[in-house]
């Protein structure tokens, strides 16, 4: 189980890694987006990514362990 929340957190570490390294650009011109949007819009957002998280990790668990 330990490794399984080890793997996850570095997956997360290249995942964010990739994004600095092949388009900073982009990243900064997503962020500065982020700083107009209202507290209620980053929170559903954040909601939204929240859920599809959880169904991934869900479906991952049922259909790909057996």
């Amino acid at each position: 189980m330990s490794g399984t929340i080890l793997s996850a957190i570095g997956l997360v570490f290249v995942i964010e890694g990739l994004t600095y390294a092949l388009v900073p650009t982009q990243l900064k011109r997503m962020l500065a987006g982020l700083l107009v949007m209202t507290n209620e819009q980053l929170r559903l957002l954040g909601t939204v990514a929240l859920g599809i998280g959880v169904a991934l990790v869900w479906v991952a668990r049922i259909y790909l362990n057996g």
